[in-house]
This record gives C-alpha cells, sequence and structure tokens, in this order.
C-alpha cells in the first residue's frame, strides 16, 4: 500500500538512500530506502511533485484504507478485490 501526497507537505527524518529505476512507463523512479535494513520509504516519479509513501514504515496506519488497486494483470488469485473499487489493470499515471 502506498499514500499519494504533494512533495512539500512531507518532512523525512534521518539519512536516506536512494536508486533509480526505469517505471512501467519507462519515465524514471527515483526509490528512497532507509540504509540500515533496506525499507523502502517513498518512491518520486517524474510525472509531478508527488511523493508515495510506504503505508507500512508510518507510525500508525490505523486510519488508511485503499482507495483503488492497481497491477491487477499480475495480483496472485488469492488477492480479494472489492466489488466496486477502483481498479487498474496496469500503473494508471
Amino acid at each position: 500500500m502506498s499514500l499519494i501526497v504533494p512533495e512539500a507537505g512531507v518532512v523525512f527524518q534521518g539519512e536516506l538512500k536512494m536508486f533509480e529505476r526505469s517505471s512501467d512507463s519507462g519515465r524514471p523512479l527515483r526509490c528512497f530506502f532507509c540504509p540500515e535494513c533496506g525499507t523502502r520509504v517513498y518512491h518520486q516519479g517524474s510525472y509531478g511533485p508527488v511523493v508515495n509513501i510506504r503505508a507500512g514504515t508510518l507510525d500508525d496506519t490505523s486510519s488508511l484504507a485503499p482507495s483503488m488497486h492497481i497491477w491487477l494483470d499480475s495480483k496472485e488469485p488469492w488477492t480479494l478485490v472489492p466489488d466496486g473499487a477502483v481498479r487498474h489493470e496496469k500503473q494508471p499515471m
């Protein structure tokens, strides 16, 4: 689960390392991770001033709920997607 938020509204504490890879669209995607444990903290694409924060890195996730389901063309057969959910077979942006 990722949270798409405006880059200007986010402050990260501590050192992060970064690597860059190609996204499904072919555009570059910068991936930031903890240098101690390797956990990815957020991603930043070239498509706008937003960041995709990995929800599992937050202290409190109790108020989060999915608003869309993406990459469904590669989901595991046991993954359940609720009826009426916003669905994307591939990356929507």
